[in-house]
């Protein structure tokens, strides 16, 4: 029996996503038990989540040893090893993925983040990476960079489906959700059925929280500190009116008559990062309709075991949002030097985990040998 917190976000129409996969995960029945009890519908992956997962444990032994045997080198036992994990996870999915016509069982692999800035690799890594997992319901990480933008928009136009990462930024999250429609008028020119394409933007939440923060305490005047821990969920709920308007104009009407889908909002980066916060604080206050929760283990437990839900926590939010970015304008935090530093640091994060990865492959692989 699903657990009641979980079912009760679910009823919402929040879609619960679980921000980590790994082989062990998949092999344990731990990934099946959390779709049956907690109401997982999804899972998102990213180079840190398999950087972890490589380094603990042995259950990649097998598949390094094979790897490892063959000669393989480092680049395509990663791509080996993340797209065979991302694969059988799909098909742990694909009950989900059919019960909810497309929406939902689905599961992201991001291209590499050294390809950021790279429009063209971007298309041709993202073509690469559905091809090889090969299941209808895994979904393309791309970074919503400026360079990746184009590159949403010619994934999307190849029918490719597409989780958009690392947006911070309300007006990148405009350019993201255009990037998608004219990847989908692309696709409809194509003869693509529209209603197999599926793209959720994935607007980060916390690390917000965590920038503005620090620089609320620095400045430490009391409207300042007044304004602590509102900027993650006061952005986000802006998120959701943008798609809302978005969503309802002419342009995108006549998409979504055509077999569209909706590119939801996904929040990300939900895990809270004070521990002076409610730990749900992420999951109840961005609770609506038509969005993706992605959240980590920790997350997810403490939603299911207490979360104070109260329905519809965003839409009558918007005057109260735009009021608490107003504010922190008047106190002295640039919004915009906020939202493009957070990108830069999140292609460099990644950049970073991808690197431990590579290490982490590296050093089995001769251990193998």
């Amino acid at each position: 029996m699903a657990d009641t917190k979980t079912a009760e976000l679910s009823d919402i129409g929040v879609s619960i996503w679980l921000d980590d996969l790994s082989r062990e995960r998949i092999e344990s029945g731990g990934l099946q038990k959390l779709i049956d009890e907690k109401n997982v519908v999804g899972v998102t992956t990213n180079p840190t989540i398999f950087a972890s997962a490589l380094a603990k444990g042995n259950a990649y032994d097998t598949k390094v040893a094979e790897l490892a045997a063959a000669g393989t080198g480092v680049t395509e036992a990663v791509f080996e090893i993340t797209t065979t994990d991302v694969a059988d996870a799909c098909d742990l999915f694909a009950p989900v993925y059919a019960a909810s016509g497309g929406v939902d069982g689905r599961v992201s692999i991001e291209v590499e983040p050294g390809l950021a800035h790279d429009a063209a690799n971007t298309i041709a890594q993202a073509q690469q990476l559905w091809d090889k997992v090969s299941k209808p319901n895994v979904m393309i990480k791309i970074p919503a960079t400026i360079e990746g933008l184009e590159a949403i928009t010619e994934t999307i136009a190849a029918g490719i489906s597409v989780n958009v990462t690392l947006i911070f930024s309300l007006e990148r999250h405009r350019a993201v959700i255009d990037a998608y429609l004219t990847g989908l008028e692309k696709a409809l020119a194509a003869g693509i059925d529209l209603s197999t394409i599926e793209s959720v933007a994935s607007f980060f939440v916390s690390r917000v929280d965590t920038e503005i923060d620090k620089r609320l305490d620095a400045i430490g005047t009391d409207e300042a500190l007044a304004l602590k821990s509102k900027a993650g969920v006061a952005n986000a709920q802006l998120a959701y009116q943008l798609f809302e308007q978005q969503f309802s104009t002419e342009r995108a009407t006549a998409l979504l008559a055509a077999g569209a889908k909706k590119q939801r909002p996904l929040w990300a980066s939900t895990g809270v990062k004070d521990p002076a916060l409610p730990d749900t604080l992420y999951v109840t206050e961005l609770a609506v309709a038509g969005v993706v929760n992605t959240m980590p283990e920790k997350t997810l437990e403490a939603t299911a075991d207490h979360a104070p839900l109260h329905g519809d926590a965003v839409t009558g939010s918007y005057g109260d949002a735009q009021s608490v970015l107003d504010r922190l304008a008047a106190v002295g935090i640039d919004y915009d030097e906020v939202t493009a530093l957070l990108e830069k640091e999140g292609v460099e994060k990644f950049i970073v985990s991808w690197g431990e990865l590579l290490d982490t492959v590296t050093a089995a692989l001769e251990a193998a040998k």
